[in-house]
């Protein structure tokens, strides 16, 4: 059994309770000494001390476990890019700040990205332009939802109860959605539903018509009644969900009740115990639980990435849409990896291989730089009003998971997970990417000096000093 050494973890939480070290060190039965030696990591927790912390203090033992500090480490590579070009920063020092004090580097992030926003605004005052493009540029407030769902690793366990104890009070069953949403609007709401209309979905509150159009499918249907009936059912509760980090005055805090009430919604018509069992059964094959459910592959790709319950987990799936020109309208991930904030994903990733092969499933063990590896798959979507000529939107929707994960997947069968080298190299952008020998680089490499070399081509677009010719 491997030791757990979680000094900052324990301190924090003795100073989040007010214990001064001999308070809590009588409550653990242990001398103040053997305590700080625990809070500074000279020295492991142990099994018994373990119990009485989880006991005294109703947290799961997994407070204490290890955590996977990639993503906070590639955060604050990206956000410290200036440090560390100019080497007043290493990857080690990110990793040990990550690790030791994560706490301090979120309010490194966070202080970072509103500077960012300051010299933006400061920059746009001082000569009029509009809003930014580059990567100083303030966030939209969309991009702060994706935000607000990516610090919960994309899990709200009170909307997903609530919605899971309503689901079995009014009879949620396959084949039989639309019937009971329906039922419950009317009953409980005195809501109508019209199949009319060219707009998805119009709510009027005046003759408490809910209208959706004929062009939806039976799934999509369903999901619009179920966010309606959250907006209806459990305002009070979305809002303060949306509270917690907006203020109720702000366009924000709008987009994030909306954004709780579409995750309730999802976990309205997929309950969470039913569909992860489902799942499990089905080894997470993603056409049988589209049939099974009756949605959509991109509906049933992100509830995967929502199967966090404490003691009810299901894989960490990473949730990621983008479009040909790989722009990220959607990003959600239940696991350590990092998608890039600055612009741009890595080409060598098989979600744009998807675009390819319209409709098909494409499955690829991709390694990062930090040699964490992930099975990921990849299809692409379609949506379209219906009509001869009318524009449709197409997009690639990516599900990944760590590889220590993957043989529960269908996927897996077939492929040498314990071979690291078949893995394909892919990076977070080119702007952080640490691979210096990939060949599809399109910047510069972060705290590089760049060979040049009239007399000498190489097959990298970026050949750095350091590094031999190619």
């Amino acid at each position: 059994m491997s030791k757990t050494y979680a000094g900052a973890r324990l301190r924090r939480l003795r100073e989040d309770r007010r214990m001064s070290q001999a308070q809590l060190a009588r409550v653990l039965a242990i001398s103040p000494s053997y305590l700080n030696q625990m809070e500074h990591d000279s020295r492991p927790l142990t099994v018994p001390v373990l119990l009485r912390l989880t006991e005294a203090f109703g947290v799961d033992p997994g407070f204490f476990s290890e955590r996977d500090t990639s993503r906070l480490v590639a955060d604050l590579r990206e956000a410290l890019a200036d440090e560390v070009t100019d080497a007043r920063l290493s990857a080690s020092d990110l990793s040990e700040l990550a690790h030791r004090l994560p706490g301090v580097g979120e309010v490194l992030l966070r202080l970072s990205r509103r500077n960012q926003e300051l010299s933006e605004q400061l920059a746009q005052a001082a000569d009029g332009r509009g809003a930014g493009t580059g990567p100083a540029a303030a966030r939209t407030p969309h991009e702060e939802i994706r935000e607000f769902f990516y610090r919960r690793r994309n899990y709200l366990h009170d909307a997903d109860t609530s919605a899971e104890e309503l689901a079995q009070r009014i009879g949620i069953r396959p084949g039989e959605v639309r019937q009971a949403l329906a039922a419950r609007l009317a009953d409980r709401h005195g809501v109508r539903i019209a199949i009319d209309g060219d707009r998805p979905h119009h709510y009027d509150p005046q003759t408490r018509t809910l209208h959706l159009s004929p062009r939806l499918r039976p799934g999509q249907q369903a999901f619009r009644m179920a966010t309606q009936l959250a907006l209806l059912a459990y305002g009070d509760e979305l809002s303060r969900q949306a509270g917690e980090d907006f203020d109720e005055t702000s366009p924000t805090w709008k987009l994030a009740r909306i954004g709780v009430a579409n995750y309730f919604a999802a976990a309205l018509v997929l309950p969470y115990r039913d569909f992860h069992a489902t799942a499990e059964e089905a080894r997470y094959d993603i056409e049988r639980l589209t049939d099974r459910f009756g949605l959509g592959h991109e509906t049933v790709c992100h509830r995967l990435s929502t199967l966090q319950r404490p003691r009810l987990r299901g894989v960490p799936f990473s949730f990621v849409r983008v479009d040909r020109a790989g722009n990220m309208s959607k990003r959600q991930s239940a696991t350590g990896f990092h998608f890039s904030r600055a612009g741009g994903t890595c080409p060598l990733w098989n979600i744009y291989e998807a675009f390819a092969a319209p409709g098909r499933i494409h499955v690829q063990i991709a390694a990062m730089p930090d040699g964490q590896r992930y099975l990921w798959t990849a299809r692409t979507v379609t949506r379209s009003r219906g009509g001869w000529g009318e524009p449709g939107k197409t997009f690639a929707i990516g599900l990944g998971c760590e590889i220590r994960h993957a043989h529960r997947l269908v996927y897996s069968d077939g492929l040498d997970l314990a071979n690291a080298s078949a893995a394909t190299p892919i990076g977070m952008g080119c702007r952080i990417c640490e691979r210096l020998d990939c060949p599809q680089r399109a910047v510069p490499p972060l705290g590089q000096s760049l060979a040049v070399d009239e007399n000498t081509s190489t097959f990298i677009p970026y050949p750095v000093s350091e590094a031999a010719p190619r």
